[in-house]
């Protein structure tokens, strides 16, 4: 832990960077839970739900290229303010949908925070390369992770009493008061004077650039796809587990909750479960990268046994008989999808030249969301199945991760057989 006060201490760009992602995903948190309750209280059906996730997700796929053009060519802390800013703006808009009870337009504002989500998140993940040297990369991505996961838990807690006890439409505001923070943080950033390299074609043409380098260097492609394979595994969790606390595991089946006069229990155990999920990606990548190391053969190496965990705990959540052992196997799931999203990050900023960053991100994040709206998608069809219901859908994505699992554990094993040199000139051919 020594490592990560350090970093903080002495890197002041880094820290605000960190200070801006604390409040952001704090808010962010407090929004999904007030959007899941409102959402299962003007139509609760899986593919509701799933309609929710798609419109958090989808917007990311389709703005992602232009945000990694823009990231190359432009300065990336004034797209970060001007993201979190509008972001606060539209975020306050969840509040005429508590009035109206208009579900389309609760699924326009979705679509529009995310579409500035996707201008925010390739210019961050290029800025944290610019700010932290390059032996502490590492640091700074299990760092970013441990923040994610323990906001996901103190979010998901906060904003479920927050929801429960003032309505969805105060965690609202609060969602919108810390893309301000966020913004104020970010403005203190003070980036290396840095220039594109090359002349611009002009916006998708300079995305197509982006894609022709990673396509030239196959190795690049194949670790900016980690994310996405996983994905395509975990986002129909983002679905199912509020299946599984509405209607399998409700807070208010246990005497304790009747004695603490909990009513909704759903939205409880959903909160328990969101605890649960942010210390398992918390501590995953800080014992992987102690076990493991960081160098590059084992990233990857950390990358597939991620892969691993995250089908053997979504197998775990279809047989769990329990709510305990349910947790159990949502933190193994969680242990392997933050070691897998920290290690893959990892791997792409130490090889990938910073011209290039931000649409080399840009592509990652295009098609791990693509792969998550699939995943959601597919999820909410079938769990609203007759046919099928919540564990067997369960079972079918945790086969799903098995195959990926196979795949990454055959693909570290013949770049073994690789020279270290294929691995450390990836930049470059």
């Amino acid at each position: 832990m020594h490592e990560y006060i350090s970093l903080l201490r002495h890197n002041k760009d880094y820290r605000y960077l960190w200070l801006g992602n604390v409040v952001s995903q704090l808010g962010d948190w407090f929004n999904l839970i007030a959007a899941a309750e409102l959402i299962t209280e003007l139509s609760d059906t899986g593919v509701a739900i799933s309609y929710l996730f798609l419109a958090r997700f989808l917007p990311l796929f389709l703005f992602s290229p232009l945000a990694g053009v823009l990231a190359d060519r432009y300065n990336r802390r004034t797209l970060m303010v001007i993201a979190d800013v509008a972001r606060a703006v539209v975020v306050l808009g969840f509040l005429i949908v508590g009035i109206t009870g208009q579900v389309w337009l609760f699924y326009i504002l979705t679509v529009m925070q995310f579409a500035l989500s996707a201008l925010f998140t390739p210019a961050r993940s290029a800025v944290v390369a610019m700010v932290v040297d390059r032996k502490e990369l590492v640091t700074a991505n299990a760092l970013d992770s441990f923040t994610w996961s323990t906001m996901l838990a103190l979010g998901a807690f906060l904003g479920g009493v927050v929801a429960a006890v003032f309505g969805a439409e105060t965690a609202f505001v609060l969602d919108a008061l810390t893309f301000v923070l966020s913004a104020w943080f970010i403005s203190r950033v003070v980036l290396k004077k840095w220039e594109a390299e090359g002349e611009s074609q002009g916006g998708w043409l300079d995305f197509v650039d982006g894609f022709r380098y990673l396509w030239g260097r196959p190795y690049l492609l194949i670790f900016s796809l980690i994310k996405a394979t996983g994905s395509l595994v975990w986002g129909a969790v983002n679905v199912l587990e509020i299946g599984f606390a509405d209607h399998i595991f409700p807070l208010t089946m246990f005497p304790l909750a009747a004695a603490l006069r909990i009513e909704d229990g759903g939205t409880a155990s959903l909160g328990i479960i969101y605890v649960v999920s942010g210390l398992g990606t918390g501590l995953g990548p800080l014992v992987m990268r102690r076990i493991l190391g960081s160098t590059l053969p084992r990233l990857l190496m950390g990358a597939a046994i991620g892969m691993v965990l995250v089908s053997v705990g979504i197998w775990g959540l279809a047989s769990a008989p329990t709510f305990g052992l349910f947790l159990v196997a949502t933190f193994v799931r969680t242990v392997g999808s933050g070691t897998l999203w920290v290690f893959s990050a990892v791997l792409l900023q130490i090889v990938v030249p910073d011209r290039y960053r931000g649409r080399v991100f840009a592509f990652e994040f295009a098609m791990l969301t693509l792969a998550q709206s699939i995943s959601t998608l597919l999820a909410g069809l079938l769990q609203d199945s007759p046919q099928w219901g919540l564990q067997p859908t369960a079972l079918v994505f945790s086969g799903l991760g098995g195959l990926f699992s196979i795949w990454w554990i055959f693909f570290y094993g013949w770049s073994r057989r690789k020279p270290m040199t294929d691995f450390e000139n990836l930049t470059t051919g």
